[in-house]
């Protein structure tokens, strides 16, 4: 039963996305669909949370607070603010939004008030962080949204109508996560629509699953996992969930996905005191210090540029180095950050671009830096290419460990030509997946697929890691027989001959021609 109503989420979730689709982008219709769903959840949640509580008294929530009862209402909000982390009155909740909407009532501001009400309950409250500022990206005064006041109510009330009558299963009883499952398809689904802009916010779900298996691997249990450039958050809770990890820690750049990278932590049932989702540039205003973690994982932007300004070259972060990565470059600045806050027992698993591998001059410098000097570079990983929505470049995962059990080689697996092709994008299959995870995990050497080479032979090829020098996919082309193929042509040419002769035939008994 929660298998269907998961897939029948999913569908009528999407179709109600779709009611927006007409009137802007995927990415604009991406924050207004997700925030009224994360709504509808948060007033959903917190009355059946209070329901459950009063059921002893025989009452539910909105008799309660209609009451005159101050003392009560003061014990209800005050276990709401310490265990869910917000608080939303009655008149606020998505149901009393409904119940005007039916009166024919202009609920723009009324829906205004509320999504303020939600995050202005949290001031002063440990939660403040996780929910302040959740739902600015929602301008309910945005001209996308029509071009009157009515037109704008219209649309509005008639998305929201269409999500109340969606069961979002938070009464079913499941070890199916049916709305975050649901969540991260429509973020998925957002994702394909959204061209270029997607690499901002979302991980396809199965290098999420590879990242997280490979940082798992040999260990039960997580205390903490870290992503730098978390987007929606959809890899960090992949890793959560996978490593039951205690404390979840990410950072992110842009705003509007830092919001929704904290609505999909608390859509996924990660209590407020155990995500730690910070806003701001992770290069240049590092928001965790020296704090180390037991996994990191990342897939941050492609040859993105940053400042390399030259307070750098006495950062922690990078400075050991001894030079920083280029401006027009940060891909090994984004590995020197992880790996500073990789602790000694911990790994590291990222996604870059092939050019990581092989680029010379102070890339080059800080590869064989982390080669030669330091030794953490466990494995390479190249990936098929066009399996990232908005870009098609083949890319790879750096696996890097500071405490290596095989620390005299490196494992390189080449998994770039298998995988399935479907519509425009290159998929990878659990078939795929799995023999990346066991091949890595068991260091093995397969012909044409992966190969362990040795710190030296990395040496000898100048710390080049270029996968196809040391993975050899070269297939030897069948040596033709040039005297077979002549006797074809000719057996061919005869057939040829007899044919037009017969078709002359009847050319002549139609007296087409003479």
């Amino acid at each position: 039963m929660s298998e269907e109503l998961q897939q029948k989420l999913r569908t009528q979730l999407w179709a109600v996305a779709n009611t927006l689709r007409g009137n802007m982008t995927a990415g604009d219709f991406m924050y207004f669909t997700l925030g009224f769903i994360f709504y509808k959840y948060l007033s959903e949640k917190i009355e059946l949370y209070i329901d459950d509580q009063l059921s002893e008294d025989g009452i539910n929530y909105k008799q309660a607070w209609a009451s005159n009862d101050d003392d009560l209402k003061a014990e209800i909000k005050r276990i709401c603010i310490d265990d869910l982390g917000y608080f939303i009155e009655p008149e606020y909740l998505y149901s009393s939004i409904i119940e005007a909407i039916n009166k024919k009532e202009n609920i723009l501001p009324q829906l205004e008030r509320s999504l303020k009400k939600i995050e202005d309950s949290t001031i002063g409250q440990d939660s403040g962080d996780d929910f302040g500022g959740l739902f600015s990206d929602i301008d309910l005064a945005s001209p996308k949204l029509g071009k009157t006041a009515d037109d704008k109510n219209k649309l509005i009330s008639d998305v929201l109508v269409a999500l109340d009558g969606i069961d979002f299963g938070l009464s079913e009883a499941s070890d199916i996560d049916i709305l975050g499952d649901a969540y991260e398809y429509m973020i998925g689904q957002f994702a394909a629509g959204a061209g270029k802009k997607a690499g901002e916010f979302y991980t396809p779900q199965e290098v999420s699953r590879i990242l997280s298996e490979i940082v798992t691997t040999g260990k039960t249990r997580l205390r903490t996992v870290y992503d730098p450039t978390c987007g929606s958050g959809s890899l960090l809770l992949q890793t959560q969930k996978l490593g039951k990890a205690d404390a979840i820690y990410g950072q992110e750049k842009i705003n509007t996905t830092y919001n929704l990278a904290r609505m999909n932590m608390l859509l996924h049932g990660v209590k407020y005191s155990d995500f730690n989702i910070q806003n701001g540039d992770t290069l240049e205003a590092d928001a965790f210090g020296d704090r180390q973690f037991d996994a990191v994982v990342a897939n941050p932007p492609f040859s993105a540029i940053w400042s390399a300004a030259d307070k750098f070259n006495s950062d922690d972060r990078f400075s050991k180095a001894g030079v920083l990565a280029p401006k027009s470059k940060a891909d090994y600045a984004f590995i020197l950050h992880m790996i500073y806050h990789l602790n000694d027992g911990g790994t590291m698993a990222c996604v870059a671009p092939h050019g990581v591998l092989f680029r010379g001059a102070a890339e080059g410098k800080i590869r064989q830096f982390l080669i030669e000097k330091k030794n953490y570079i466990d494995a390479i990983i190249g990936l098929p290419a066009n399996i990232f929505y908005g870009t098609s470049i083949p890319t790879c995962i750096l696996v890097m460990k500071k405490c290596r059990k095989d620390d005299d080689n490196i494992l390189f697996i080449d998994a770039s030509k298998e995988f399935e092709k479907v519509k425009t994008q290159n998929k990878l299959r659990e078939e795929h997946i799995q023999k990346i995870i066991e091949t890595y995990r068991n260091r093995t050497e397969i012909e044409k697929y992966s190969h362990c080479a040795s710190l030296q032979e990395v040496k000898d090829n100048d710390y080049n890691l270029n996968i196809p020098r040391y993975v050899d996919t070269f297939e030897e082309e069948e040596e033709i027989d040039i005297k077979a193929v002549m006797a074809e042509i000719k057996s061919l040419e005869a057939k040829r001959a007899d044919l037009d002769a017969q078709i002359d035939v009847y050319l002549k008994e139609l007296g087409i021609i003479d």
